[in-house]
């Protein structure tokens, strides 16, 4: 999906990840970060965010919570959306501040006095029974939290597994209970997601949960609450930034733009530039010529299209593979001359991807800017340094 933009775009972070490979420095299965890129991207985002009035909170997941990479990002973007409770402590441990959790976790009821005492900026709750609870703890902590209120999905726009919320018929009756309770206060509305690429042109367009959170915070504002929120996540980029500022948000939740990665940076130049590949091996070869190489990070909807071999140069289709099998290798289309591809040879790919649900390594390296690359750091796909 990104080969091309980041051989045309990073072409220092193909031939310095092949290289560590090619040493022994990193094993296959490893994402290569490409620290001074993703501290730029970020740098890009804030300056953009700043320009339109946006807030931002950064999110970890698809770069593996790494702690360098989320200390980089937090000297442009200083708060974070955690996605769930382990994000939220990696982050917090890290030196970032908190921004937005709960946003597509709720947070577990015996951590919220652990998390709520860092001082979120934001929490979302999804029903009446989880603002009861960040209630309870904020009281036990002598606080008062602000809350976001999730909104229920419109039909057809919820991935499976990110099911809840609270519907916009019953906005009214959650917001009247919620009112009543001590320790938080509404302070605004999110839903997610709010924008999506095109499948097609890659080009951002909001999804029917933009105007679903703009009604909700309407009526919210009705009720007499006033200067709230409106988190607005999907696709955020510097590209879409202008867009969701046009549409009244005043917070986007940037993820992949950090490295380059979402739909819109595969179908064109985009300001931030590719800031990860991943690095494989031939582990061995098929009757047929097919190569194998080694998998535990091909992630499912990463929408892969083929693999470069430096040693010869040849570039050979990656074969698609079901979802419910497990990921010990992915086979590539076998090559026009057999010696092109040998047990051992580096494989570097470029794909969307989600680290933290993987088993890969993730390598972290600086100075590709400068020409002085260099291994900053090998780590785990949640954050933890490897010996």
């Amino acid at each position: 999906m990104f080969l091309d933009t980041v051989l045309t775009r990073n072409p220092e972070l193909v031939e310095t990840a092949t290289a560590l490979h090619r040493s022994g420095a990193i094993p296959p299965d490893t994402y290569v970060m490409d620290l001074d890129t993703i501290e730029d991207n970020a740098r890009m985002l804030a300056a953009e965010a700043g320009r339109l009035g946006l807030a931002l909170w950064f999110v970890a997941k698809q770069f593996g919570r790494n702690p360098e990479l989320i200390r980089a990002i937090a000297r442009h973007i200083p708060k974070f959306a955690a996605i769930d409770a382990p994000e939220a402590r990696i982050l917090h441990a890290a030196g970032a501040r908190a921004g937005n959790l709960g946003h597509l976790a709720q947070i577990p009821t015996r951590s919220l006095e652990e998390m709520l005492a860092w001082r979120p900026e934001a929490v979302t709750v999804y029903d009446v029974a989880n603002a009861e609870a960040v209630s309870r703890a904020a009281r036990r902590l002598g606080s008062v939290q602000h809350l976001l209120v999730r909104l229920q999905g419109a039909p057809g726009t919820v991935h499976p597994g990110q099911e809840g919320g609270v519907s916009p018929e019953r906005l009214d009756d959650f917001a009247e209970r919620v009112e009543r309770l001590p320790g938080v206060r509404i302070a605004g509305v999110t839903a997610f997601p709010c924008l999506r690429c095109d499948p097609d042109t890659g080009e951002p367009e909001p999804t029917a949960n933009l105007p679903l959170a703009l009604a909700a915070r309407d009526r919210l504002a009705a009720r007499g609450h006033h200067g709230l929120k409106l988190s607005a996540p999907g696709a955020s980029s510097v590209a879409t930034l202008p867009l969701l500022a046009r549409h009244g948000a005043t917070h986007a939740e940037p993820g992949h733009a950090l490295t380059g990665t979402t739909p819109l940076h595969a179908s064109g130049h985009r300001s931030e530039r590719p800031g990860y590949v991943y690095v494989s091996e031939v582990a061995h070869t098929l009757a047929d010529g097919r190569p194998a190489v080694y998998g535990g990070g091909f992630y499912p909807r990463a929408r892969i299209n083929d693999a470069l071999l430096p040693r010869s140069g040849v570039r050979l289709a990656v074969h698609d593979a079901p979802a419910e099998n497990i990921d010990y290798y992915r086979l590539l289309e076998a090559p026009a001359t057999p010696g092109d591809a040998g047990l051992g040879d580096t494989a570097v790919l470029a794909f969307r991807t989600q680290v933290f649900v993987t088993r890969s390594n993730v390598a972290v390296v600086a100075g590709l800017l400068s020409g002085t690359p260099r291994l900053r750091g090998l780590y785990n796909a949640l954050g933890q340094t490897l010996d």
